[in-house]
């Protein structure tokens, strides 16, 4: 059995998001197959930008945050979803990844001055990125190369030592209730199995 933390960066705090709906049916597969799991729901939270490199390196984390970093640093694996917003993840999501993935939580960066490269602060964990569009997934692989996905995996996740990256890229969300209904039995399979 896992210890799972599960990001939900939709955010809409309306239930009626199929977003939503795909969190709660991985939180709930997860659980009624023993494995521990802490869900946190961004929609609603106040998740300040930050504006300079000194905010980053020196001012407190948002009380708002600070659950989600608890859960990234208890968890042996994490699901980060969002939906695709203007080819990206919503800035909400944005927002907390900026300031939970600070010095000393997911780099560290040595001493002042030092040419080696940050050490990983975040190995032995896994994720998976679960991304919500309209378009048909194919389409955003094949045209738009996946980027927004590729760069969280690269850039953030793989770079503070979260590894392997699994995606699930979920399209075409309103065509249909048979169609959602599939995907959250895809998602329910992989909550059961920690993945």
């Amino acid at each position: 059995m896992k210890r799972i933390a599960v990001i939900d960066g939709h955010p809409d705090p309306s239930p009626s998001r199929f977003g939503h709906a795909i969190v709660s049916a991985y939180v709930e597969a997860a659980r009624a197959a023993g494995h521990e799991v802490r869900e946190i729901r961004l929609a609603g939270e106040n998740i300040p930008i930050l504006e300079s490199r000194k905010q980053w390196l020196e001012e407190d984390v948002p009380a708002a945050v600070r659950p989600g970093q608890d859960a990234i640093k208890w968890a042996e694996h994490i699901v980060f979803y969002y939906p695709l917003w203007m080819g990206d993840m919503p800035a909400l999501l944005k927002a907390f990844i900026e300031q939970a993935f600070r010095p000393n939580f997911a780099l560290d960066y040595g001493d002042e001055g030092s040419k080696q490269l940050p050490k990983k602060l975040l190995r032995g964990r896994s994720a998976r990125i679960i991304v919500s569009m309209g378009m048909p997934a194919l389409f955003y692989r094949a045209y738009f190369a996946s980027h927004s996905v590729r760069s969280f995996e690269r850039n953030i996740l793989k770079l503070t030592g979260i590894q392997p990256v699994a995606t699930s890229l979920i399209g075409n969300v309103d065509s249909g209730e048979k169609h959602r209904a599939r995907w959250l039995r895809r998602i329910a399979a992989l909550g059961e199995a920690g993945d």
